[in-house]
This record gives structure tokens, sequence and C-alpha cells, in this order.
């Protein structure tokens, strides 16, 4: 799982500046990805394929997959183990569901919260919102993908689906990664957020 994306700046007064390469993206969010994965630090990719990287491959920015979601809160939601691509699990909750239309049609998606990671600091508030959907095994991941939210103010929230984002193991499977339940598929072609991946040979 991907709690938030951190924007790592590198200066370096040893390099050109005709020597560096901007950061490849359309919009801020892509921008910063692209930075994480560039980065050795904190990319999730293998060697050989981050040694090639220059850029993650995303549909093109839509504003129609910005939609506002009305949450209907689930507080008497158990626990449950979420099972993952490893033999770990992932203590979970549904922390509510969510009901928003998208080319015309009213969808609903079960939000998550995570046990373990509402424990750590700074994402007492994360909601994890995993979703599938026809682009899956072809244009984008087969696994499907994750967008990150914050608890709201009041009974709505934004999603958008520009930043749906590969889990880690689409590009290295010694990591362990939550897998999407099949109550979240949206029967449609989300052609919004990070695209599948080409591994190096």
């Amino acid at each position: 799982m991907k709690p938030f994306l951190i924007l790592i700046v590198l200066v370096s007064t040893f390099s050109c500046a005709q020597e560096k390469k901007p950061i490849l993206g359309e919009t801020e969010f892509q921008r910063e990805l692209n930075s994480e994965y560039k980065d050795a630090t904190s990319s999730p990719l293998k060697d050989k394929d981050r040694k090639h990287f220059k850029g993650l491959d995303f549909f093109k920015f839509d504003s129609s997959y910005v939609v506002t979601a009305r949450l209907k809160l689930t507080p008497d939601t158990e626990w449950f183990d979420m099972k993952t691509t490893t033999s770990r699990v992932s203590p979970e909750r549904i922390y509510g569901i969510l009901t928003f239309e998208l080319q015309g049609q009213t969808y609903t998606l079960n939000l998550y919260q995570g046990k373990d990671v509402m424990k750590r600091e700074g994402l007492e508030d994360y909601l994890f919102l995993p979703f599938i959907d026809d682009t899956n095994g072809e244009e984008s991941y087969g696994g499907g993908r994750y967008i990150d939210l914050r608890i709201p103010e009041d009974d709505t929230i934004e999603i958008d689906f520009n930043k749906a984002y590969n889990p880690y193991c689409a590009y290295n499977d010694k990591y362990s990664c939550p897998i999407v339940p099949r109550v979240n598929y949206l029967a449609l072609s989300v052609r919004a957020g990070v695209k599948a991946f080409e591994k190096q040979e």
C-alpha cells in the first residue's frame, strides 16, 4: 500500500544545469510519482528497470474522471484480513461506501481504513480506495489500482481517478500488496491514472 506521495527534490552542486533532465509529467501528481520512481532511495522499481526509467506511462489527464462522491459511513463494520499478493494479510475495515456518477452511470465503491496504517504518525486520517475496471490486464495493471484519500469533514469526498496508481508489486514481486476486493469492480474502462508498466527483460 502506498499511503501518500512525497516529492523528493535532489540538488547537486556538481551537476551542470544542461545535464539535468526535467521530470516528465502532465500534472503535479505525475511529476511527483515519476520523481519518486526515478530516485533509488524511494523507487519500487528493480535496478534494471530504474536504469532505463524515463517516466511512467499515464492516461491523458481527463477532468471527467474527477468526481464528487457521497460517503455513507459504516461505523459498525468489523475488521477483516484483506488478502495480499503474499501470505501476509492486511487488517482493514470498510470505513464507508462511496456513491458517484461516472460517464452517466451510478457506481458504488467500498472505502477502506487500515488498522496498522492509521497508527502511523501523519496517516491517522488515511483511507484506501482500491478498484478494478475493464482496462485491467490490457491498458492498465491486471491486479487493479489504488487511490489515496483522507477522511473528509462532511459526507462528500472528491475522487480523482487521474491519481490512480499501481501497487508496488506491479513493478517488483518482492512487495506484498493488498488484493482489490471483487466488490470494488467498476464495469467500465477507467482510462485515467497510471497505465500498465513494461518491465525490462
